[in-house]
């Protein structure tokens, strides 16, 4: 049985790769807490130009996948080459690939400081600035209104090193707007598509560091003000793109998903992967150290609150972001993701079946 119909069939009845690292997974008690509480969607990433020409990586996202999102497409560089334009050609491709093999497809992103075509840097008024955010918002959600369940609406709004006076990231909704461009995305998104889920989605804030625990202040600081004035938001996205040789933060990282669940907020995990440009050289060894990585992210998460799904940010070594910043000086290929380049199972998609599978 392959493990998406494995798991779509532990949802439609009602339950809400290697062996090598069975030693590694097999009495963690988040996993098996996660598991018991029913079935958690695991996604991926996707390039949807490849999906025609490679026809082993599509077997890969359809064999292990219930939610896609586009890596590109949705991100206003693609929709809007020109101020009067929308294209839809990639998403509305990714639309249909889903709903041929019984996937749902994430919406990323709506508002997000990068990415951004040209013509934005026209935008001169905090009046012409809200009016191309609502127009944008109004124009995406509606395409797709009752189709996609759940958008990142906000991207990426915190700032890198947070300080008094400059919590929220530069951008131009930023500039011309201020702080008020998080609401006024939110709430359109709400008002086109009342029944999709809101997210706001970030990144860095899983590390023993001052840096992290300043960004997931930030963050919850953010969320409380949204909540205490009504504004709609439905779940907090927690990208873990998740440096190999740090380690991670569980009780800062599950103390910050309790206060989440105490807004009555979801989680999800966003972009899942692990940059190893400094774990060793050998595969074998490199693959185990992401998969603890994972394991540890995960198993914090999980012991707060079940995540309403998990995804990467890709599926296969083969196409990643990785090392376009992060390139091994040694010369060997990245192993971020939980299939290798051939599109065989790694360590990884082991924690991530241990995680997401309902009990058998």
């Amino acid at each position: 049985m392959r493990r998406r119909d494995f798991v779509l069939g532990a949802l439609g009845a009602g339950l809400a790769s290697s062996g090598a690292l069975d030693t590694l997974v097999g009495n963690d008690r988040a996993a098996k807490a996660a598991s018991a509480r029913g079935a958690i969607p695991y996604g991926a990433a996707v390039r949807t130009d490849l999906l025609d020409p490679e026809l082993d990586y599509k077997a890969a996202i359809i064999d292990h996948c219930q939610l896609v999102v586009g890596e590109g497409g949705l991100k206003w560089i693609d929709l809007r080459p020109g101020q009067d334009q929308f294209v839809f050609d990639q998403p509305d491709r990714l639309m249909d690939f889903a709903d041929r093999n019984g996937m749902q497809m994430r919406g990323h992103t709506l508002a997000w400081y990068g990415a951004m075509p040209d013509w934005t840097k026209t935008i001169a008024s905090s009046a012409e600035a809200e009016r191309e955010l609502v127009h944008h918002i109004t124009t995406v959600v509606g395409h797709y209104q009752g189709r996609i369940p759940s958008w990142d609406v906000v991207n990426e709004a915190i700032a890198e090193r947070p300080e008094k006076g400059s919590v929220i990231r530069d951008s131009i909704w930023q500039e011309r707007l201020g702080k008020r461009y998080i609401e006024i995305a939110l709430r359109t998104a709400a008002d086109i598509d009342p029944s999709a889920q809101l997210v706001v989605n970030d990144y860095n804030i899983e590390n023993p560091t001052a840096q992290c625990r300043d960004r997931r202040t930030a963050l919850l600081n953010l969320l409380r003000d949204l909540k205490d004035r009504d504004v709609p938001l439905h779940a907090v996205g927690i990208q873990g793109h998740l440096p190999g040789d740090m380690e991670i933060d569980r009780e800062g990282l599950s103390a910050f998903v309790e206060e989440v669940k105490k807004m009555q907020l979801d989680v999800l995990v966003t972009e899942l992967d692990v940059i190893d440009d400094k774990l060793p050289a050998r595969e074998y060894d490199r693959d185990q150290i992401v998969a603890a990585r994972a394991r540890d992210f995960l198993g914090a998460i999980c012991e707060a609150a079940r995540p309403s799904a998990i995804l990467t940010w890709g599926i296969t070594d083969r196409y990643t972001w990785v090392p376009m910043w992060f390139k091994r000086e040694d010369g060997k290929p990245n192993r971020p993701l939980p299939l290798d380049a051939e599109c065989r199972p790694k360590a990884l998609m082991k924690v991530i079946d241990k995680f997401t599978r309902a009990a058998e």
